[in-house]
């Protein structure tokens, strides 16, 4: 086993080549939310499947991944995080490899949760040992901005892949390409990784498991069907029963000898801002996606492909912005000033958005650049803060928390701003429209040349829904700038050397 930095320590060129390797299975699991965008055409003329079935095609994945990241970051920090990590790799590569050649959609759906599962280890596995690997504050802050960047260029890169991928082989190509990445990462993570965890974590909470998954996949799929479908109550009463299950959640970790997650994290100052502001900027990222993807390619009429490369430019500058902002605060600038920064940038995104028509290519893709590194800068000084405050033999936990509330945030953000950019299309669309029109822009346009000045009427209803949801969007970021400048005022960066591992043995 490699040994952990010593406190005080700079970490070498063996630690920043370690994380090198870590990007890779974050890059991947962040790849596979959009890499089915351009296959699903091909997966459906192949498998067939029922639109019940291509719907958990898509969702399964990230629904996995949500309901068993607090457990895996548990797991992780009572079993190693780097052997977690590597048993990641291994589920990754197997399900990767069964999708590739699934025979029917049942089989590529149960692929797909095998993926997540796996994404479900490697994600805050990743994170943990940046905690373990970089000690100095200074450098983590670096490897975090990094990370964050990495994990935001991918959910990018995604889609551009798949359809670059399906248009010269076949659909089970998207998958294939995770092999030789896993493979690389089981190769090389034994000799560079340290292996780190809790020297004395009491014993696995096991009924928490349950509860963990009841808390977090009800609400998920009921804020995710609201933004695809629309209020309905079935989907309320999915978000009740997990918010009950919240509560329970919660009641078992503060009155359990040994919790998943240990309710002291949130005692650590810095921590749980820091978990809030991360499920905002997620809010704030996946909510605007929900409409520019749309726009691009029915309002402007691009097709997926163009969509998907000219979403690729506004990510060009977020790799300036988290080491821009890393910068700033080792320069001695206050981390709460940086952080407001970044969500008031966040918010000049959304008001430029705001000023969007239906023919904007440019301001819009302007909009989500500025967007998008306001976020970044968010995401990566909260990251590296979170896992600073919090002890380093609880990093799987604290990563593992962080990525929850991305993944709450994400689906708050299409369900909330989705439904008013809903509502408002469906408020201007001419009254005479036929119902398909009145619900969708896809609705619309597709009974379009039946229908004179429908197509017309229905881009300029979705834009300006977009416009409503933008300036909900810049309020809610506003407000945010001001919480963080409220709540981590003070609040300091320590640095600290990694628990010894009472189980070390070299590799």
């Amino acid at each position: 086993m490699t040994n952990p930095t010593p406190a005080g320590s700079l970490a070498g060129r063996r630690e920043w080549t370690a994380l090198g390797v870590l990007m890779l299975p974050l890059l991947l699991v962040s790849m596979d939310v959009s890499v089915l965008y351009f296959a699903i055409p091909a997966i459906s003329a192949d498998l067939e499947p029922s639109g019940t079935q291509q719907l958990w095609i898509f969702d399964i994945y990230g629904f996995v991944l949500a309901g068993l990241l607090m457990t895996m970051g548990s797991l992780g920090d009572r079993i190693g995080r780097r052997r977690l990590l590597l048993i990641g790799a291994v589920a990754f590569s197997a399900a990767s490899l069964a999708a590739a050649y699934a025979h029917s959609a049942e089989m590529l759906i149960a692929a797909r949760a095998l993926l997540g599962l796996g994404g479900a280890t490697l994600m805050p596995s990743t994170m943990a040992l940046i905690r373990t690997m970089f000690t100095d504050s200074g450098q983590r802050a670096k490897a975090i901005g990094i990370w964050s960047g990495m994990m935001t260029a991918g959910i990018a890169l995604g889609s551009v892949m798949s359809g670059v991928l399906v248009e010269y082989f076949w659909w089970g190509s998207i998958f294939l390409v995770n092999l030789p990445a896993m493979a690389l990462l089981l190769l090389l993570g034994p000799f560079l990784l340290p292996e780190s965890r809790d020297p004395a974590p009491g014993r696995f909470d096991w009924p928490s498991v349950p509860l963990s998954m009841a808390a977090v996949l009800p609400v998920v799929y009921g804020l995710k069907e609201i933004a695809s479908e629309g209020w309905h109550v079935g989907y309320v009463v999915s978000i009740t029963v997990g918010l009950l299950f919240v509560a329970l959640f919660v009641h078992r970790q503060r009155t359990t000898a040994s919790p998943m997650i240990d309710p002291a994290l949130f005692r650590g100052h810095g921590f749980a801002p820091s978990v809030a502001l991360n499920l905002i900027s997620s809010f704030a990222m996946m909510g605007s996606a929900f409409f520019t993807t749309q726009y691009l390619q029915s309002v402007l009429g691009k097709s997926a492909l163009e969509a998907a490369l000219w979403a690729l430019l506004p990510s060009v500058p977020i790799g300036a912005a988290a080491p821009t902002a890393t910068a700033l605060v080792q320069k001695g600038v206050n981390r709460a000033y940086v952080v407001t920064a970044g969500f008031a940038i966040g918010a000049a995104g959304y008001a430029l958005l705001a000023l969007a028509g239906t023919d904007s290519l440019w301001l819009v893709l302007v909009a989500c650049g500025v967007l998008a590194c306001g976020v970044v800068v968010v995401i990566s000084l909260i990251t590296d803060l979170a896992l600073s405050t919090a002890p380093v033999e609880r990093a799987g936990s604290a990563s593992s928390l962080m990525e929850t509330a991305a993944e709450f945030g994400g689906a708050l953000g299409m369900a909330v701003l989705g439904s008013i950019g809903t509502a408002i299309y469906r408020h201007e669309i001419p009254s005479s429209a036929p119902d398909p029109a009145r619900e969708t822009l896809g609705g619309a346009l597709a009974i379009a040349d039946r229908v004179p000045g429908l197509a017309t009427a229905a881009r300029e209803a979705f834009t300006h829904g977009m416009q409503g949801a933008a300036i909900a969007g810049a309020v809610l970021l506003a407000g945010a700038a001001v919480l963080a400048a409220t709540t981590l005022r003070g609040v300091e960066v320590r640095t600290e050397a990694p628990e010894p591992d009472p189980e070390k043995s070299h590799a």
